[in-house]
């Protein structure tokens, strides 16, 4: 090779094309020596290994003049091999850069990807010698790129999230031509687009595309990890969605949801890496500086701190992991153009020793930086580990996943006893979890389901979890799913629990969008879609987690959830955003901005809370005036939302005032018409249903008749 050494620049990290060549810089605190690998065009050949020569502030760096863009390489890391120390350092061992935005070739299982010989005592590990480089993928030298054109600028009031995987999502889509089915450019096709942009959703959040790999354990089952919670490179897009350059089709994708005015937003997983724990492989990480990128135990380094459940755990409270991590972000927000992240397991990024702080390093870190405090920051609120459970606690600009919200909605509608009060607290955005001086709504993400359980039609079909196909003797996944198969296990012909199960799923779906806080829908939940019962699908990379298209023509349940996203966006009431709590009044109706009813329509009484045998109430809110901008299409004096769980029906009495009532809709009657003016003031609720009326002192364009109106 026709190439010149010099001793380049410490920053900034990773490969950086430059007028001179490519600057290569790597941080390891504890190595002895680090050599850059250069390799063939087809990642096959090791063509030279350069000595890095500089090493400044913790950070080996060089630069080579008669490299471009396209070339491949990966480090060697030279250093002591005592993993009782925290130290797994072993030369013969290829890993990747940390910082490569892209990767060439397969990660291939075998047994040289270990440092340690595996046929050695567990107690006492000696080092591996087999070059592994044949096994390994290659690290891609890149241009920069510039960043995309404008972003959708989506007000968090005004957030409607969708879960989706960006290869489930249109896999089995025939609308998607076939080459482009399961890929970035698949999501990014017209049919997709159009579809979502029907569908009201403002925004998508996708399932983990940073660069993953299977688990040596799911390979053994003939499975693959299909969620990909198992990163092993924080910068470059996940090359199985692509079909050539994943860089440049992951960008075409967020460019046409751009385009299409919906918001792009990352599930990432900056809580452990894919190298697992003592016994795992190195790929990166352990080889380049285990004692710094990882918690260790402090009896013995040769053990990882599991907070995250995978093995290991990032040390974030590390300067240059911190940097890591925050560099990444900056990179998928400015060259990849995305809108927002979900941190998985967040509460181990708060985590200090031991504790979890709101204020700590990466926190701070996070809310100064000019790029990063400007997009959407959404919390899974828990970790494994002691006091892991954080919800509500995140820093006043971030958002975070509900899940008490999910399980009390599950069990109202399940009908359990002694919900409503915990009910009502959800439903007002979880104003007990969220709210102080700086805090809204929004923080809230109510979602009933995710990747992880089961999907909404499941959630109403079956009793038990049903994993058997994950090959784990069904002991795996969630226990506590509060479910109800309503009579039958599973798929039935039987055309009344078929029935029972739609409503039930509408008025799921109903208590989802006219809630307080900002809404996530699973994707399929909307037409229907079943994993037949297997509540943690991880390892699912076929048609249990493809999403059938078939289900969603002419479905009765998208046509309803498409209203339902239409009527949030269209009532303000039912989007506010800060919180109400009866205490401001209407000078028009003279109504309090929030109120909640028993049957007779009456204020709720402290007794009736806690009475355990009532599943039927209402809740009344009332436009103050105010709160409405000229941006909103209906200006409701009042919507009144009845929620009836009882397996009876129920005689409801609305409130009685100077105006008229009017139906939008009623999840046990698809033929109710929408603005009809109620010619009674007594409505016969069916059970297991939701209604929603609107109150106005004007009349609607037309009138009922000397017509008694039911609910039924």
């Amino acid at each position: 090779m026709n190439i010149k050494v010099s001793a380049g620049f410490p920053y900034p990290l990773g490969a950086t094309v430059t007028s001179e060549g490519v600057n290569f810089a790597l941080f390891s605190a504890n190595a002895e020596k680090v050599e850059l690998c250069l390799f063939d065009s087809k990642g096959e050949k090791e063509l030279i290994k350069i000595e890095m020569p500089e090493f400044t502030d913790d950070i080996w760096h060089v630069c080579i003049e008669g490299i471009e863009a396209g070339a491949l390489y990966g480090y060697r890391v030279h250093g002591p091999f005592e993993p009782h120390n925290g130290h797994r350092f072993n030369p013969a061992k290829l890993l990747l850069d940390p910082y490569a935005k892209a990767l060439f070739g397969e990660f291939v299982e075998n047994k040289a990807n270990y440092s340690y010989d595996l046929d050695s005592c567990q107690k006492d590990l000696t080092l591996d010698y087999q070059n592994n480089a044949a096994y390994m993928p290659k690290c891609v030298v890149t241009n920069e790129l510039e960043a995309l054109g404008e972003k959708p600028q989506i007000r968090r009031r005004d957030t409607i999230i969708y879960e989706m995987h960006v290869k489930g999502f249109t896999r089995l889509n025939q609308a998607v031509s076939e080459k482009l089915r399961g890929t970035y450019l698949g999501l990014a096709d017209d049919a997709s687009i159009d579809y979502l942009k029907a569908l009201g959703i403002t925004s998508v959040e996708l399932l983990p595309v940073h660069q993953f790999i299977d688990e040596p354990f799911t390979k053994e089952k003939g499975l693959a990890n299909y969620w990909g919670y198992n990163s092993i490179n924080f910068f470059a897009p996940d090359a199985r969605y692509a079909l050539g350059d994943g860089i440049e089709e992951f960008r075409e994708m967020v460019n046409k949801l751009h385009q299409a005015g919906i918001e792009v937003i990352l599930d990432v997983v900056y809580n452990h890496s894919a190298e697992g724990n003592e016994l795992g492989p190195t790929f990166c990480f352990k080889g380049i500086d285990n004692a710094s990128y990882y918690r260790l135990t402090k009896h013995d380094k040769r053990f990882y701190e599991n907070f995250s459940g995978c093995g290991n755990t990032f040390n974030i409270d590390h300067p240059r992991v911190l940097q890591m991590v925050t560099d990444s972000l900056r990179y998928w927000v400015q060259t990849m153009g995305v809108d927002g992240f979900r941190f998985d397991l967040a509460s181990i990024l708060g985590r200090e020793r031991p504790h979890f702080n709101q204020y700590n390093h990466f926190f701070n870190t996070i809310k100064q930086d000019p790029i990063l405090a400007g997009v959407k920051l959404i919390a899974e609120p828990w970790d494994i580990g002691q006091d892991g459970y954080q919800l509500g606690r995140f820093p006043n600009s971030w958002m975070e996943w509900n899940d008490r919200f999910r399980d009390t909605v599950r069990r109202f509608w399940r009908g359990d006893h002694g919900m409503l009060a915990d009910f009502a607290n959800r439903i007002h955005g979880s104003s007990d979890l969220f709210e102080n001086r700086s805090r809204r709504p929004s923080s809230s993400i109510n979602f009933i389901t995710s990747h992880d359980g089961y999907t909404l039609c499941d959630l109403v079909s079956y009793q038990e979890k049903h994993n058997h196909a994950n090959g784990e003797n069904n002991k795996d996944g969630h226990n506590a799913n509060y479910s109800c198969n309503f009579g039958v296990e599973g798929e039935t012909a039987d055309t009344e629990v078929n029935a029972l199960r739609l409503q039930q799923q509408k008025n799921i779906l109903t208590t989802l969008f006219i809630s307080q806080g900002t809404p996530m829908l699973l994707s399929g939940d909307e037409f229907g879609h079943s994993q037949k019962g297997n509540n943690n699908a991880y390892c699912q990379d076929n048609e249990t987690s493809w999403l059938s298209w078939q289900k969603a023509h002419n479905s009765e349940l998208l046509n309803f959830v498409q209203e339902l996203i239409e009527l949030r966006k269209a009532h303000p009431l039912l989007n506010r955003t800060h919180y109400h709590h009866g205490d401001n009044y209407s000078a028009k109706t003279g109504l309090a901005d929030i109120s909640w009813l028993n049957c007779h329509g009456k204020p709720m009484q402290d007794g009736q809370w806690h009475d355990h045998n009532i599943k039927c109430f209402a809740m009344l809110l009332a436009n103050t005036e105010h709160e409405l901008s000229s941006d909103d299409f209906y200006h409701d004096d009042a919507l009144l939302v009845i929620f009836n769980a009882h397996d009876h029906e129920h005689l409801y009495h609305l409130p009685k005032l100077n105006g008229y009532w009017q139906t939008i809709f009623n999840t046990a009657d698809t033929n109710t018409k929408q603005n009809e003016n109620l010619a009674r003031t007594e409505l016969m609720v069916s059970p297991h249903s939701c209604c929603l009326l609107s109150f106005s002192q004007s009349p609607a364009e037309f009138t009922q008749e000397n017509e008694t109106y039911e609910l039924n």
